[in-house]
């Protein structure tokens, strides 16, 4: 089975911690959605799996499109692809576009899974990142959500703020909690180049909270979650039992999966795909029937590399016999030798060759998968 995600690039407003692909020009969305329907019908051939079971739609800002538009898109899926009688269909969303009309309709249509942006209850810390939402919103938003019939809600959070203290984000981790919600995905503030706040370091306007609190609140993260049966099945996502993203999960587990729009990526076991980063150029490639993209072809190597990123950072880990028999006994070899490295220390366990990292381990996640690529000499 495959999964298909649509980046939906527009925004109201950029936020002031974002690099991902966004255009606020919201009036280009008529003929950015008629290049989507041709992109569909130009790619239909990349993912050799024809029956769709997830359908994920991010941005940008999805929520900002209205819900008949939405419907023809999954109306093309449904006429080229083989969906699955019981698809994933999720949709990014900002708390202040989820009116219960809104929601309603979204249901209607289809959609059956909502991934809701509210990043923090405070105004404070909401102002800060540039969000055009504000706490009662955030709250009014779910609380919508569950009255329109929804059951699978997950809320992006992010920690590591500039001046946010412990006990505001233990607070904003209670408040989710508090709102039974299903899932949870949980961020540390990144800071990136040319953004706001990535400026804003540099200038010495705001700093980054040092490596001692870090630590501490995503302790309080993974204790919260746990007290209220939430799962952690990768770094940064929790849920309760039978919620995990299905969608997020195909990545992890190596799913073919269709990306459209610009700036999405797309994987087929055999290349990469992305499309280019500019929504002009995706719109004037598509009027012509050209494929608004790059390919490149993964070797042996890309591959292992791309199987160690991804599934290290979940609970299913690394399966060395797996290795030993896609990529070969150099990979093996290698895989075995950073075990035995990481296990004397506890940061890994070693399962009967099932790898994962341990809850210790993941405080220095980053450095343990980083070890475990296999660079070519």
């Amino acid at each position: 089975m495959s999964g298909i995600y649509f980046h939906i690039p527009f925004c109201k407003q950029r936020c002031n911690y974002c690099d991902f692909y966004k255009s606020l020009n919201v009036n280009k969305t008529d003929a950015f959605l008629k290049g989507l329907l041709k992109e569909i019908t130009l790619r239909k051939d990349y993912i050799e799996t024809k029956e769709v079971k997830t359908i994920y739609f991010g941005g940008g800002t999805p929520s900002l499109i209205n819900c008949d538009n939405i419907s023809r898109l999954l109306d093309a899926v449904s006429s080229i692809f083989i969906v699955h009688d019981q698809p994933e269909i999720t949709l990014e969303a900002n708390p202040d576009d989820l009116t219960f009309e809104y929601l309603s309709k979204l249901k209607e249509i289809g959609i059956n899974r909502l991934s809701i942006g509210i990043q923090s209850f405070s105004d404070h810390d909401l102002k800060q990142m540039g969000r055009r939402h504000n706490s009662d919103q955030a709250v009014l938003a779910v609380k919508n959500a569950l009255k329109a019939g929804f059951t699978n809600i997950s809320v992006d959070l992010i920690y590591g703020i500039p001046g946010m203290l412990n006990s505001q984000w233990e607070d904003n981790l209670d408040k989710v909690f508090e709102l039974n919600v299903q899932h949870l995905s949980a961020y540390h503030l990144t800071f990136h180049e040319n953004t706001v706040f990535g400026d804003r370091l540099k200038k010495g306007v705001i700093k980054e909270i040092d490596e001692k609190q870090s630590l501490q609140q995503y302790e309080l993260l993974i204790n919260k979650a746990e007290e209220n049966h939430f799962i952690q099945y990768e770094i940064s996502n929790f849920a309760l039992e039978g919620f995990f993203s299905k969608h997020n999960s195909s990545y992890w587990d190596q799913t073919e999966y269709l990306g459209l729009g610009p700036s999405a990526h797309s994987f087929n076991k055999k290349t990469r795909y992305w499309s280019v980063s500019d929504i002009d150029q995706y719109i004037s490639r598509l009027n012509e029937d050209i494929l608004p993209g790059e390919f490149e072809n993964l070797t042996n190597y890309d591959r292992f590399n791309d199987y160690i990123i991804i599934r290290l950072r979940t609970i299913w880990g690394v399966d060395a016999q797996e290795i030993k028999k896609e990529f070969g006994d150099e990979f093996y070899d290698h895989v075995m030798k950073m075990t035995r490295k990481y296990s004397l220390t506890g940061n890994v366990i070693n399962n009967d060759e099932k790898i994962m990292i341990s809850p210790q381990g993941l405080f220095i996640s980053d450095q343990i998968i980083s070890d475990y690529l296999y660079l070519k000499n």
